[in-house]
Protein backbone atom coordinates (compact mmCIF):
# COMPACT_ATOMS: atom_id res chain seq x y z
CA UNK A 1 0.00 0.00 0.00
CA UNK A 2 1.32 3.12 -1.05
CA UNK A 3 2.14 6.16 1.90
CA UNK A 4 -0.18 8.52 1.03
CA UNK A 5 -3.01 5.77 0.88
CA UNK A 6 -2.56 5.03 4.15
CA UNK A 7 -4.39 6.15 7.54
CA UNK A 8 -2.99 8.59 9.68
CA UNK A 9 -2.08 6.22 12.94
CA UNK A 10 -0.56 3.83 9.98
CA UNK A 11 1.77 6.55 8.59
CA UNK A 12 3.11 7.50 11.80
CA UNK A 13 3.79 4.25 12.52
CA UNK A 14 5.56 3.35 9.58
CA UNK A 15 7.47 6.47 10.04
CA UNK A 16 8.01 5.38 13.83
CA UNK A 17 9.39 1.68 12.57
CA UNK A 18 13.15 1.42 12.31
CA UNK A 19 13.28 0.91 8.75
CA UNK A 20 14.88 3.45 6.54
CA UNK A 21 11.65 4.40 4.97
CA UNK A 22 10.00 6.40 5.12
CA UNK A 23 12.48 8.70 6.62
CA UNK A 24 13.20 12.46 6.45
CA UNK A 25 12.74 12.86 3.05
CA UNK A 26 8.93 11.46 2.71
CA UNK A 27 8.44 13.83 6.00
CA UNK A 28 9.73 16.72 4.10
CA UNK A 29 7.21 16.09 1.10
CA UNK A 30 4.24 15.34 3.02
CA UNK A 31 5.20 18.71 5.49
CA UNK A 32 5.14 20.21 1.93
CA UNK A 33 1.81 18.58 1.04
CA UNK A 34 0.43 19.51 4.42
CA UNK A 35 1.09 23.23 3.63
CA UNK A 36 -0.16 23.42 0.06
CA UNK A 37 -3.03 22.59 1.20
CA UNK A 38 -3.83 24.82 4.35
CA UNK A 39 -3.01 27.56 1.45
CA UNK A 40 -5.50 26.09 -0.95
CA UNK A 41 -8.16 25.97 1.99
CA UNK A 42 -7.61 30.02 2.79
CA UNK A 43 -7.57 30.85 -0.53
CA UNK A 44 -10.89 28.93 -1.50
CA UNK A 45 -12.81 30.33 1.28
CA UNK A 46 -16.13 32.25 0.49
CA UNK A 47 -15.35 34.78 2.80
CA UNK A 48 -11.97 37.10 1.33
CA UNK A 49 -10.95 40.58 1.22
CA UNK A 50 -10.86 40.37 -2.46
CA UNK A 51 -12.19 43.62 -3.53
CA UNK A 52 -12.09 43.43 -7.43
CA UNK A 53 -12.97 40.30 -9.47
CA UNK A 54 -9.15 40.72 -10.72
CA UNK A 55 -7.97 40.04 -7.21
CA UNK A 56 -11.06 37.39 -6.62
CA UNK A 57 -9.38 35.77 -9.70
CA UNK A 58 -6.20 36.05 -8.59
CA UNK A 59 -7.07 34.67 -4.75
CA UNK A 60 -8.96 31.22 -7.31
CA UNK A 61 -5.68 31.05 -9.39
CA UNK A 62 -3.59 31.00 -5.49
CA UNK A 63 -6.20 27.98 -5.19
CA UNK A 64 -6.19 26.11 -7.71
CA UNK A 65 -2.22 26.31 -8.12
CA UNK A 66 -1.93 25.15 -4.61
CA UNK A 67 -4.15 22.27 -4.99
CA UNK A 68 -1.89 21.16 -7.66
CA UNK A 69 1.29 21.21 -5.70
CA UNK A 70 -0.70 19.71 -2.63
CA UNK A 71 -0.90 16.74 -4.85
CA UNK A 72 2.15 16.37 -6.26
CA UNK A 73 4.23 16.32 -2.99
CA UNK A 74 1.63 13.52 -1.93
CA UNK A 75 2.83 11.57 -5.07
CA UNK A 76 6.52 12.79 -3.71
CA UNK A 77 5.64 10.94 -0.06
CA UNK A 78 6.03 7.87 -1.93
CA UNK A 79 8.41 8.58 -4.77
CA UNK A 80 11.08 9.51 -2.17
CA UNK A 81 11.03 6.47 0.04
CA UNK A 82 10.93 4.24 -3.09
CA UNK A 83 14.14 6.35 -4.42
CA UNK A 84 15.84 5.98 -1.25
CA UNK A 85 14.83 1.99 -1.41
CA UNK A 86 16.54 1.74 -4.51
CA UNK A 87 19.66 3.20 -3.37
CA UNK A 88 19.62 0.60 -0.74
CA UNK A 89 19.15 -2.12 -3.24
CA UNK A 90 21.87 -0.83 -5.33
CA UNK A 91 24.14 -1.31 -1.88
CA UNK A 92 23.64 -4.64 -1.44
CA UNK A 93 24.77 -5.83 -4.80
CA UNK A 94 27.02 -8.25 -4.62
CA UNK A 95 30.82 -7.12 -5.71
CA UNK A 96 33.16 -10.33 -5.71
CA UNK A 97 33.91 -10.62 -9.69
CA UNK A 98 35.07 -7.22 -11.23
CA UNK A 99 31.91 -7.36 -13.80
CA UNK A 100 30.08 -7.41 -10.53
CA UNK A 101 32.00 -4.36 -8.89
CA UNK A 102 31.18 -2.38 -12.07
CA UNK A 103 27.48 -2.83 -12.32
CA UNK A 104 27.47 -2.19 -8.72
CA UNK A 105 28.78 1.00 -8.64
CA UNK A 106 26.94 1.94 -11.88
CA UNK A 107 23.53 1.04 -10.06
CA UNK A 108 24.55 2.84 -6.95
CA UNK A 109 25.43 5.96 -8.72
CA UNK A 110 22.67 5.57 -10.99
CA UNK A 111 19.95 5.32 -7.74
CA UNK A 112 21.70 8.49 -6.18
CA UNK A 113 20.81 10.49 -9.18
CA UNK A 114 17.24 9.49 -8.66
CA UNK A 115 17.74 10.41 -5.08
CA UNK A 116 18.56 13.67 -5.35
CA UNK A 117 16.34 14.69 -8.57
CA UNK A 118 13.13 13.23 -5.95
CA UNK A 119 14.11 15.80 -3.36
CA UNK A 120 14.83 18.35 -6.03
CA UNK A 121 10.94 18.16 -7.12
CA UNK A 122 10.21 19.28 -3.03
CA UNK A 123 12.15 22.03 -3.19
CA UNK A 124 10.65 23.61 -6.14
CA UNK A 125 7.09 22.87 -5.79
CA UNK A 126 7.48 24.20 -1.41
CA UNK A 127 8.84 27.06 -3.24
CA UNK A 128 6.14 27.41 -5.78
CA UNK A 129 3.56 27.49 -2.87
CA UNK A 130 5.89 29.86 -0.54
CA UNK A 131 5.19 32.19 -3.56
CA UNK A 132 1.52 32.05 -4.22
CA UNK A 133 1.50 32.44 -0.14
CA UNK A 134 1.81 36.39 -0.27
CA UNK A 135 -1.41 36.71 -2.46
CA UNK A 136 -3.43 33.85 -0.27
CA UNK A 137 -2.10 36.49 2.56
CA UNK A 138 -2.95 39.74 0.88
CA UNK A 139 -6.57 38.74 0.05
CA UNK A 140 -7.39 35.28 1.89
CA UNK A 141 -9.74 35.54 5.06
CA UNK A 142 -8.23 37.80 7.64
CA UNK A 143 -9.50 35.17 10.13
CA UNK A 144 -7.59 32.46 8.53
CA UNK A 145 -4.13 34.31 9.32
CA UNK A 146 -2.94 31.76 11.72
CA UNK A 147 -3.16 28.95 8.90
CA UNK A 148 -1.48 30.90 6.33
CA UNK A 149 1.49 31.29 8.89
CA UNK A 150 1.46 27.69 9.92
CA UNK A 151 1.33 26.90 5.93
CA UNK A 152 4.84 29.06 5.56
CA UNK A 153 6.46 27.43 8.16
CA UNK A 154 5.17 24.01 7.01
CA UNK A 155 6.30 24.69 3.41
CA UNK A 156 10.13 25.93 4.91
CA UNK A 157 10.29 23.49 6.85
CA UNK A 158 9.75 20.53 3.49
CA UNK A 159 12.47 23.14 1.48
CA UNK A 160 14.61 22.91 4.02
CA UNK A 161 14.08 19.24 5.26
CA UNK A 162 14.59 18.42 0.86
CA UNK A 163 17.40 20.06 0.89
CA UNK A 164 19.19 18.10 3.78
CA UNK A 165 18.11 15.25 1.44
CA UNK A 166 19.71 16.56 -1.54
CA UNK A 167 23.04 17.16 -0.15
CA UNK A 168 23.50 13.76 1.53
CA UNK A 169 23.08 11.86 -1.76
CA UNK A 170 25.26 14.34 -3.39
CA UNK A 171 27.86 13.44 -1.44
CA UNK A 172 28.13 10.25 -2.60
CA UNK A 173 27.70 10.83 -6.90
CA UNK A 174 31.29 11.07 -8.84
CA UNK A 175 30.08 13.31 -11.19
CA UNK A 176 30.91 16.41 -10.13
CA UNK A 177 29.64 18.46 -12.88
CA UNK A 178 26.48 17.43 -12.06
CA UNK A 179 26.79 18.00 -8.39
CA UNK A 180 28.09 21.54 -8.85
CA UNK A 181 24.97 22.61 -11.18
CA UNK A 182 22.64 20.48 -8.24
CA UNK A 183 24.43 22.57 -5.68
CA UNK A 184 24.10 26.03 -7.51
CA UNK A 185 20.18 25.47 -8.17
CA UNK A 186 19.80 24.68 -4.80
CA UNK A 187 21.38 27.78 -3.66
CA UNK A 188 19.08 29.78 -6.82
CA UNK A 189 15.88 27.63 -4.52
CA UNK A 190 17.26 28.78 -0.81
CA UNK A 191 17.11 32.38 -1.91
CA UNK A 192 13.98 32.14 -3.99
CA UNK A 193 12.09 30.48 -0.90
CA UNK A 194 13.58 33.03 1.21
CA UNK A 195 12.61 36.16 -0.57
CA UNK A 196 8.96 34.39 -0.80
CA UNK A 197 8.11 33.52 2.47
CA UNK A 198 9.79 37.10 3.45
CA UNK A 199 6.88 38.61 0.98
CA UNK A 200 4.02 36.51 2.61
CA UNK A 201 5.19 37.50 6.27
CA UNK A 202 4.95 40.79 5.14
CA UNK A 203 1.18 40.33 3.48
CA UNK A 204 -0.12 38.84 6.53
CA UNK A 205 1.53 41.86 8.92
CA UNK A 206 0.05 44.86 6.47
CA UNK A 207 -3.41 42.62 5.98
Amino acid sequence: MKLADRSLRELLAAIRDPSPTPGGGSVSALAGALGASLLTMVAAMTKHRAASEEDVERLQAAASRCAELSAALERLVDEDSAAYDAVVAAYRLPRGSDAEKTERRNRIQAALGAAVETPLEVMRHCNDAIETAATVARFGNPNAASDVGVALELLAAGEKGARLNVDINLAGLDDQAYVGRVRDLVSVLEAEATTGAAAARAALQSA
